[in-house]
């Protein structure tokens, strides 16, 4: 449920007021907004590709891209452009029509992902995020379902389908191990992501991206902190999400899928030419949308302060800049991190982060209805603490216990 303001009244409103009138103008602005993102994924993906190479040979002290362009900036469109006349090589043994579609469901997801996204708008005095274009009210995001959130976590899941699909069509054993490590991981890291998902939805009450904005807009603790949701799920279902995305995008250290000492190349081993830089285009496009989903639900989106002239323009320019940071954070994640053993990675998904993410939904839903039932916080917060230590430690003691039995089969006597 979202708000305008009208003079002095207040007025609830469902969805984007854009589309309560549907005309030619209504339709043009939505086309609009799709070329827009379109172009602006585009642009984002090829400076992405850039800043990694440029971020990756400043923290190793190595010169990177520098030929093409200033500063080398136009080395990704070099690299795009040399895609397109590279041979196009379809195995003999492909599965040929799945081989030449599975790029497009990497690609394709990507992309829609982002038209749930608000990208700008002016959140403060009650604005709603609502911007006047042609004379018609509406938000800057392509569109705005109530079950917003449940598209971000369906759109990410069908990746998975590319990936798979590509292993398996290529008929080849080393791209078939690459996608099975793929889909495997995915679904793994794909449970602890929803579960810190389920925590902001239960803080803000909104399956809408633009209602959790509007939510994250207002004033926190104190009148002082933001009410941003990393604050109030209380941090830890944010830093669950951010490990849970990185496995999720096959970012270091969670790359397992394309592990070229043991796999030579994962599931795109067999591709070439323009097929697979529609991979390399979608692993850089999800990276670039994951960290606007990041800046959706746990930092405000485009909410922030207008310093001076109008603030649609600031509401931009601070999605952008919270972006560019996390961005930044999974490029020094790529330079920094040694990649993890597969069955660490299955560990930490399975035995760590599902089980903690799960708990703490029901601490915050614990602590919810002891403020609305008016019960002591304090005696709560103990009480939660000590349920936790106690199922640690049994989860702690069924490892070691399978542990244990499986080196004893191990073990010949």
């Amino acid at each position: 449920m979202s708000l305008l303001v009208t003079g002095s009244a207040i007025v609830a409103q469902q969805g984007d007021p854009l589309l309560f009138d549907v005309d030619l103008t209504a339709v043009g602005i939505v086309v609009g907004k799709v070329l827009v993102i379109f172009a602006f994924l585009l642009v984002a993906t090829m400076f992405m590709v850039w800043f990694e190479r440029k971020l990756i040979s400043d923290m190793q002290n190595r010169i990177g891209p520098n030929l093409a362009g200033p500063f080398g900036i136009l080395q990704t469109l070099a690299d795009g452009i040399k895609f397109f006349f590279k041979e196009d090589l379809i195995p003999d043994r492909a599965q040929r029509r799945v081989f030449i579609l599975a790029p497009f469901l990497s690609f394709v997801p990507a992309f829609l992902l982002f038209v749930v996204i608000p990208f700008g708008g002016d959140f403060n005095d009650g604005n709603a995020g609502v911007v006047t274009i042609f004379g018609r009210e509406t938000f800057l995001q392509v569109a705005d379902p109530p079950i917003g959130v449940l598209f971000i976590l369906a759109m990410s899941s069908l990746a998975v389908y590319g990936a798979m699909l590509a292993g398996w069509s290529s008929g080849s054993k080393y791209p078939l191990l690459g996608s099975v490590r793929q889909s495997a991981q995915m679904i793994s890291y794909e449970a602890a992501m929803g579960l810190a998902i389920i925590a902001v939805v239960v803080k803000t009450g909104s399956l809408s991206t633009h209602d959790i904005v509007v939510t994250q807009a207002g004033e926190g603790l104190g009148g002082i902190l933001p009410n941003w949701g990393v604050l109030l799920t209380l941090g830890v279902p944010f830093v669950i999400f951010v490990i849970a995305a990185t496995a999720e995008l096959n970012r270091p250290p969670f790359d397992l899928v394309e592990a070229e000492q043991e796999l030579v190349g994962g599931f795109h081993t067999e591709y070439s030419s323009i097929r697979f830089a529609l991979f390399f285009l979608a692993e850089f496009m999800n990276t670039v949308t994951m960290s606007a989903i990041f800046v959706t639900l746990f930092l405000g989106g485009p909410a922030g302060p207008v310093l001076f002239g109008p603030g649609w323009l600031w509401g931009i320019i601070w999605f952008a800049l919270k972006v560019f940071v996390f961005l930044f954070m999974f490029v020094w994640f790529r330079a920094t991190l040694p990649r993890l053993r597969y069955d660490q990675l299955m560990d930490l998904g399975w035995k760590v982060l599902i089980p903690l993410s799960l708990g703490w939904i029901l601490l915050l839903v614990a602590l919810d209805l002891a403020q609305d039932q008016n019960w002591n916080l304090f005696a709560v917060g103990i009480g939660a603490a000590v349920v936790f230590f106690c199922a640690a430690m049994l989860l702690r003691a069924a490892v070691r216990s399978g542990q244990a039995t499986r080196h004893t089969l191990e073990v010949p006597d």
